[in-house]
């Protein structure tokens, strides 16, 4: 079973009924995503690489219709001269235990800079702490919406 896998299914079974409960550390991760997640368009409409503050060394991307990006070198390519949006998450659940892995299962909508929604879709990240704070380790999303060729 692939490494990724097999830590969400653990995540799921260990974690699924307290993932949503109210434990200190549960709260503390979803402050500090909540806040990561708040700042995110902005770091990324810099184009100069600062969103990848938000990331572990190791982490990888898997955007919709793409093959995955990982490692740092490959998403600053990725984010680079990418569109300026706002894109605003809304969390739905965390689940784990707060004080090494944690699941995030969110919507985001996405805006231009006038404020007309342009998309809107579902995401899944797995969050690592680190020495440095809670940072996203693997990041998933897609829109809700069929994909214009």
């Amino acid at each position: 079973m692939k490494p990724l896998l097999l830590l969400i299914l653990l995540t799921s079974a260990c974690y699924g009924a307290q993932g949503q409960s109210e434990s200190p550390s549960l709260k503390a991760a979803r402050k500090a995503i909540e806040a990561s997640n708040a700042v995110y368009s902005d770091l990324a409409n810099k184009n100069d690489g600062s969103i990848l503050t938000r990331y572990t060394a190791d982490a990888c991307l898997y955007p919709p219709n793409a093959a995955p990006v990982c490692g740092m070198d490959n998403m600053a390519k990725f984010f680079k001269d990418g569109p300026k949006v706002n894109t605003r998450f809304t969390i739905r659940h965390l689940y784990g235990d707060g004080q090494t892995y944690v699941t995030e299962e969110s919507f985001y909508e996405m805006t231009d800079q006038q404020g007309h929604k342009i998309d809107d879709g579902k995401v899944i990240v797995i969050w690592k702490k680190t020495a440095d704070g809670w940072k996203m380790y693997r990041d998933m999303f897609s829109s809700n919406h069929p994909r214009n060729n």
